[in-house]
């Protein structure tokens, strides 16, 4: 009866040591609450909506909340300056803010086509210059004969006026890039100053931007100027009259490039 006894009561006091876990499940939560709150500070941080609002509802799902401190919460968004930025979707035609912008863009590029062309009937210089509205943006074309004598880089005395007029049609808030462009027939030059065509047209067009920024009101960083030498034809090169055509000056105005978010 003695070993009986003791026997059990050992067995009591082992049960009684065995240590108690039950504080895990409230120390798990703690975690599992600490890591959605470091998760939910990196998503604030984020411009993405959309992305913050998938992520709260995610948790507070799993948190079985309902009114967390995910609820009602809206992420920090950065300023952005673009100018898509300042546009919101028609809310009649269903167009996105970058068709908007591309559509506005394309109408100042038409407002400038309307000023130049002005200038130009008030010149009587419809012979020399004329415009298009194209894809790459408004081309102006100056025409042989206006700018250079043939196979010269020099700007002709009387030109140098013209282009002054023109730097001033360029002005425009923000800047826009300019692209000066030079192109020639397939003559060759037989020059030791110009070796080739690509010599030639690259001076020109040098020469013709060099005037064009004596006007301190354009931005000499949205300038570039470009030689095509004889292998950007607009005319056949067989005749006379094809060869002046392709002798020229493009000056292209380039379109706003759209800013996207990737």
């Amino acid at each position: 009866m003695k070993k009986e006894a003791v026997f059990k009561l050992k067995r009591k006091k082992k049960h009684e040591e065995h240590v108690d876990e039950a504080w895990l499940l409230p120390y798990a939560d703690i975690l599992t609450l600490l890591l959605a709150l470091f998760i939910v500070l990196f998503a604030s941080s984020q411009v993405d909506t959309q992305k913050f609002n998938a992520i709260a509802e995610s948790f507070n799902s799993e948190l079985k909340g309902g009114t967390g401190i995910l609820d009602d919460q809206a992420p920090v968004e950065s300023i952005d300056t673009s100018p898509v930025a300042e546009l919101n979707e028609d809310p009649v035609s269903g167009e996105s803010p970058e068709e908007i912008f591309v559509a506005k863009d394309q109408q100042e590029l038409k407002d400038f086509q309307t000023k130049i062309e002005a200038y130009i009937a008030d010149k009587g210089l419809s012979l020399r210059l004329e415009t298009e509205l194209t894809g790459k943006g408004l081309m102006i074309t100056i025409k042989d004969g206006l700018l250079f004598e043939s196979g010269s880089a020099d700007l002709l005395e009387d030109s140098q006026t013209i282009i002054e007029e023109i730097s001033n049609l360029l002005i425009s808030d923000p800047p826009r890039m300019i692209f000066i462009e030079g192109h020639t027939d397939n003559i060759p030059t037989g020059q030791v100053k110009y070796p080739t065509n690509w010599e030639l047209s690259s001076a020109r067009a040098i020469n013709f931007m060099r005037i064009l920024l004596q006007n301190d009101k354009l931005e000499p960083q949205k300038f570039s100027a470009t030689g095509y030498s004889e292998y950007q034809p607009i005319a056949s090169n067989d005749t006379p009259e094809g060869r002046a055509e392709n002798r020229r000056v493009e000056v292209l105005i380039s379109p706003f490039e759209v800013e996207t978010e990737e």
